[in-house]
């Protein structure tokens, strides 16, 4: 039993150092040479017209989950709907900020969507969430996918430099991720660590 226990979680480190290989950053278009001496940048965040696993249109997953959940017990699919958008502000963005900050090492820069003066604006948008699972002898990690768009604040028009993130993986150590919310609250985690030590790389 204990040899058994032992290569169940050697499995499960092996699938997950698998997928947090499989994270890249991409440069787009642009370069970050405005960044250099700045020591504040406002994040703000984009969902729109993001696909959810296997579904192109989000809505599309949300009234599939919706219905499922309600008929297996009524009210549940309403309360995971509302879970499903309030955790953005409340779990997934608050943890992208404290990760890439927490990278960005000793820059002195901070990333803050409450920032009011900040000249340039980091807009983090979401293109695709692959949610995952966890069902005790079967689990996929979350993943998401980000453009990470850098713009004037104050001319919002004017695109300054633009990054893909694919890949970043959402999981819990030792296989306690049975919340989805939590998977992909980890996502976001990893997102703001590889871009915070991105950024402390190339800019700061």
């Amino acid at each position: 039993m204990k040899a058994l226990k032992i290569i169940i979680l050697f499995s499960i480190a092996i699938i997950f150092s698998g997928t947090v290989c499989a994270q890249k950053i991409k440069l787009v278009s642009g370069n970050l040479n405005f960044l250099k001496g700045q020591k504040v940048i406002k994040v703000e965040y984009d969902y729109e017209d993001m696909s959810v696993g296997k579904f192109d249109n989000e809505e599309d997953y949300i009234v599939k989950k919706v219905k499922e959940y309600n008929e297996a017990e009524p009210g549940t699919g309403d309360k995971w709907r509302e879970a499903w958008f309030n955790d953005r502000a409340d779990r997934f963005q608050p943890k992208f900020e404290e990760l890439i900050n927490k990278y960005l090492g000793n820059s002195n820069v901070i990333v803050s969507s409450q920032s009011k003066d900040a000249k340039y604006t980091l807009i983090l948008k979401t293109t695709f969430t692959e949610p995952g699972y966890n069902i005790g002898i079967s689990r996929r990690p979350a993943l998401i996918n980000t453009d990470v768009i850098f713009i004037e604040t104050n001319n919002p028009d004017k695109e300054l430099a633009k990054f893909e993130i694919t890949k970043s993986p959402g999981s819990g150590a030792w296989g306690q991720d049975y919340d989805t919310g939590y998977r992909i609250q980890e996502a976001y985690a990893k997102c703001g660590k590889e871009l915070g030590k991105y950024l402390s790389r190339k800019v700061f």
